[in-house]
Formats: structure tokens, C-alpha cells, sequence
């Protein structure tokens, strides 16, 4: 790969960042209608940042030409009111980096690149693997370590020798025992972030030196997690707490199935978009636990909208 110059990047991350549900329409196709919904709804409620074709977002069942559309109409829709990450992780090293510069070419504001799923690279692989997407990519790039989905681990001793490239500028770090959270935490400085992905420990993680959260469950509360994120990052605990716990049985509720299925459910009972998924995943069933997102969420609307 041709190495070029890398620059340092002004981007700063940080506060309620959503990743993206897609929404489809009856026939299977993106709806972007109904996208468009979820962005108005995501600015209104004050989100700071948003995640397309994420892991939430179904990206590996889209066709890179919905991938495109998705990030295009994103970044025209948003039109500068929030930053727009692009999800740019593939297995590959090769393929991640055309994906990045694909997503540059299309205007977003930088590419989320989860660690490369399956192929289980040691840690010498990740570190090259990210140095030449920072290197090739044109973007600033957000490290995503989600070993629950990859099999593959990033270690803060890999995230400390990777933060050196200034293309490099976040982490996204969805381990959520306390361990990680500090290791992570005592990693941040002023040109590089830590960023909860987990929605139930956010506010622990905010308040040990996280920027701020990519959260899923935002998607459907956009106030509320605003709410929490300025509580946790203004060092507020007492209030971070209280809106921690508001939020609780909401996130109780979407763990009766692997992301995305529940928050399209939440979705559909807002009116936002259909619950409709790509297989293999299938759409949450009318039943207990879909009425308990439709309640969760009822009570919690209210409160949400007075924030």
C-alpha cells in the first residue's frame, strides 16, 4: 500500500453518539424516509455525534451500494450539525482501508473500524492493521474493540502504541468490567478519546474519564442519554446516577435479544421506523418482552422529553 503523509486531525469526539439503527422498508429495502426520521429525531434530541453502518446499523448485510447511499444522504441530511463516523471495519486490512477512503470520498467526518472479526489476528496483526488504515485511509480513525462480536481482543498496551498515529484519535471500548474501563481510561490525553460502546456501564466509564458513549439504546431516548452524558462528563454524580437509573429498565428491556433486534422493536413502537431486520436475524415477536419495550419506553417519554 502507498503510505501517505498523515496530518493530524482536529477532530475531537466526545458526548451522546448514536449508532444508527437502518431501517427497512416492507420489501426489504433502506428506507430512507424513515432514516431520515431518525436523524431529525437524533439532532432534536440533542445527540452529538452518529455512527452509520455500525454494528447496530446491520452493516454486513448490506450491499456496498446501501452502504453508500446510507452514508451519503447521512452526511447531506446532517449538513454539519454533528460529526458523521462511517463503520469501515472488514476482515481484511486491504478491504478496510478502501472502505475508509470510500467513506472520505463521501464526506464523513471519520471511520469506526472495529477489529477484524473471525480471522482472531494477534496483537502485532491489529497494530499494523490500524496503522495502515490511519496511514492509507485519508480519515481520522476510532478504534472499535468488541470482543463479544469479533473473537478478537484490542489490549490497552496495543491502544497506547496505536494512539501515537495521529490519524488515530479514539477508542470505542466495549468491554465493561471496571478493569478495562481504567486501563482504558488512564490511556486518554488531549488528542485521543476513550468512548464508552456500552450503554449500562456508560456513566461509570464517563465518570473515570470517557469523552462520552456510542450508544444503541440512543437511538430510541436521544434526550435522555444527552442528559446522562452531561451529568457523567460535568463530574456530576449524584445526577448521573439518577439519570443512569431512569434509563435502567429501558436498557433491561432491549436485552431480551442480541442488538439490533429489541431497538428496531423500540423503533417501531415509536413510529420512527419498522422493526424489519435482514436474515439472519428475525424481528422481535409480539409478546412479552415487546411489550415490555413498548411500556419501558411510555414511562419513560415523558421524562425524556422534559430533560
Amino acid at each position: 500500500m502507498r503510505s501517505h503523509r498523515p496530518q493530524v486531525s482536529p477532530l475531537k469526539l466526545s458526548g451522546s453518539i448514536c449508532a444508527l439503527a437502518t431501517p427497512f422498508a416492507a420489501d426489504g429495502a433502506i428506507d430512507l424516509d424513515a432514516f431520515a426520521r431518525l436523524l431529525d429525531h437524533q439532532l432534536g434530541g440533542g445527540t452529538q455525534g452518529v455512527v452509520v453502518a455500525g454494528s447496530t446499523g446491520e452493516a454486513h448485510m448490506l450491499e456496498r451500494a446501501e452502504w453508500e447511499r446510507l452514508l451519503a444522504f447521512a452526511v447531506a441530511h446532517v449538513a454539519g450539525r454533528m460529526p458523521v463516523l462511517a463503520g469501515c471495519g472488514e476482515a481484511g486490512t486491504a478491504q478496510t482501508v478502501a472502505l475508509t477512503r470510500r467513506a472520505q470520498a463521501l464526506g464523513a467526518d471519520a471511520a469506526l473500524v472495529v477489529t477484524p472479526y473471525y480471522v482472531r489476528p494477534t496483537q502485532e496483526g491489529l497494530r499494523r492493521h490500524f496503522l495502515a488504515v490511519a496511514e492509507n485511509g485519508g480519515l481520522p480513525v476510532v478504534l472499535y474493540n468488541v470482543p463479544s462480536r469479533t473473537g478478537c481482543d484490542l489490549l490497552p498496551e496495543t491502544v497506547a502504541a496505536l494512539r501515537e498515529h495521529p490519524r488515530i484519535v479514539a477508542i470505542k471500548e466495549a468491554r465493561a468490567d471496571a478493569a478495562r474501563i481504567a486501563a482504558v481510561a488512564a490511556l486518554v490525553r488531549d488528542d485521543f478519546a476513550f468512548l464508552s460502546g456500552d450503554d449500562g456501564t456508560a456513566r461509570e466509564a464517563m465518570l473515570a474519564g470517557a469523552a462520552g458513549v456510542i450508544s444503541v439504546a440512543n437511538n430510541l431516548l436521544p434526550h435522555a442519554f444527552r442528559a446522562l452524558c452531561d451529568a457523567a462528563r460535568a463530574g456530576d454524580r449524584a445526577s448521573a446516577q439518577r439519570q443512569a437509573a431512569a434509563l435502567a429498565p429501558l436498557l433491561e428491556a432491549l436485552n431480551c435479544a442480541p442488538n439490533p433486534i429489541p431497538v428496531k422493536a423500540g423503533l417501531a413502537e415509536l413510529g420512527i421506523a419498522t422493526a424489519i431486520l435482514r436474515l439472519p436475524l428475525l424481528e422481535l415477536e409480539h409478546g412479552v418482552a415487546r411489550r415490555r419495550i413498548a411500556e419501558t419506553l411510555a414511562a419513560l417519554l415523558p421524562r425524556a422529553s422534559a430533560a
